[in-house]
């Protein structure tokens, strides 16, 4: 078997999913897509990537509406790849978000920039330029 990430999966949890939609489609410049909760119990709009291989290299995602589970900072924190994390970070702001720490070194592992979204979350994008 291929060598992969370990994380298969990540949902965001969110209270207003167009709200958090829009934020995330304009930062990243991706659009989501809504994708079926087999539970029937949430909402849910995944990040891009093909939902249909989980062992394709990286992790998929998804914004999750779910009654009893709430949003905010102080849980895991998913860092989203990029080609230069400043290019997302200066849009993050005019999406209705907040840079947490701007672009900040962290050694032979790149740049990271912490951010916070329009539901609370707080999540980060990791670039090596």
């Amino acid at each position: 078997m291929p060598e992969r990430n370990t994380i298969g999966w990540f949902d965001i949890y969110v209270h207003d999913m167009d709200r958090a939609v829009a934020f995330y489609e304009s930062v990243l410049e991706e659009k989501l897509q809504p994708l079926e909760d087999p539970t029937g119990s949430s909402q849910m709009m995944a990040f891009p990537g093909d939902q249909n291989s989980m062992q394709r290299y990286g992790a998929l995602g998804a914004l999750v509406k779910m009654d009893g589970v709430q949003p905010g900072a102080g849980g895991t924190l998913v860092y989203f790849q990029s080609a230069d994390c400043s290019m997302e970070e200066a849009r993050v702001v005019a999406a209705g978000g907040q840079v947490i720490r701007p672009k900040f070194s962290i050694g032979e592992f790149g740049w990271v920039t912490l951010c916070q979204d329009t539901e609370g979350n707080r999540f980060g994008f990791n670039s090596m330029t």
